[in-house]
């Protein structure tokens, strides 16, 4: 399939630009994906946080008391990040905050595009002044290290019935988060794109005093 990108640079940036959760989870349905939505309580920081990236799954667990290694493998996990890939948690009870502000330092230096936890975050206007994504379920300031630890990290995660693999496309908006696993992503992105401008001319087209039912019969598209 001939695509509009020639990179993920070029890829997330056209994403960015020109698409919106609801349009790309439209076009996930009509190829069956219908599990590709993370759970509604996980929200953006900011309404005008958008995150696209690539995947870097990470494996939270629950922990009892003081470790032998506190927090696991978060500071591994952390270091490894890539450019360009969203640091993005899942597991565990959600008894504590699963981000913060030294990890949004972290994460920002490395160059990942953002952060989705299904969990907490706390040091909000420590995270908000980097201008950096995050998407979690809010602000809870209860410390991790006697009570989560990162289990693994570039690896398979379920979050919510989405399944997740390492390198599958994250995007967030204020409507949620979805993913979209790599096998599909051409497909889906392109189809987006066209549903996406097609909405613009529908759109257009009420405005200038077409119905809805014939709009929709007309173009297919509401």
């Amino acid at each position: 399939m001939t695509t509009e990108w020639s990179s993920d640079p070029e890829l997330f940036a056209l994403v960015r630009q020109d698409l919106y959760t609801p349009v790309v989870g439209d076009i996930l349905d009509t190829l069956g994906r219908y599990h590709q939505f993370l759970p509604q309580p996980i929200q953006p920081m900011r309404e005008s946080m958008i995150v696209v990236g690539r995947a870097m799954p990470v494996l939270v667990v629950d922990v009892h008391g003081p470790q032998k290694k506190p927090f696991g493998l978060m500071t591994e996990a952390l270091d490894a990040l890539k450019p360009g890939e969203v640091y993005i948690a899942g597991g565990g009870d959600m008894r504590s905050a699963y981000w913060g502000e030294l990890m949004t330092a972290t994460a920002r230096t490395r160059g990942a595009v953002g952060a989705v936890a299904n969990g907490f975050h706390r040091d909000t206007p420590k995270v908000l002044e980097q201008n950096w994504p995050v998407f979690t379920r809010g602000r809870y300031a209860q410390d991790s290290s006697v009570r989560t630890a990162v289990a693994d990290f570039r690896t398979p995660i379920e979050i919510g019935g989405v399944w997740i693999e390492p390198g599958d496309l994250v995007f967030g908006d204020l409507d949620g988060v979805l993913i979209v696993p790599r096998a599909v992503e051409n497909e889906v992105i392109t189809r987006a794109l066209e549903k996406a401008r097609g909405e613009k001319v529908v759109r257009k087209a009420i405005e200038s005093g077409m119905s809805a039912t014939d709009a929709f019969r007309k173009f297919g598209i509401l």
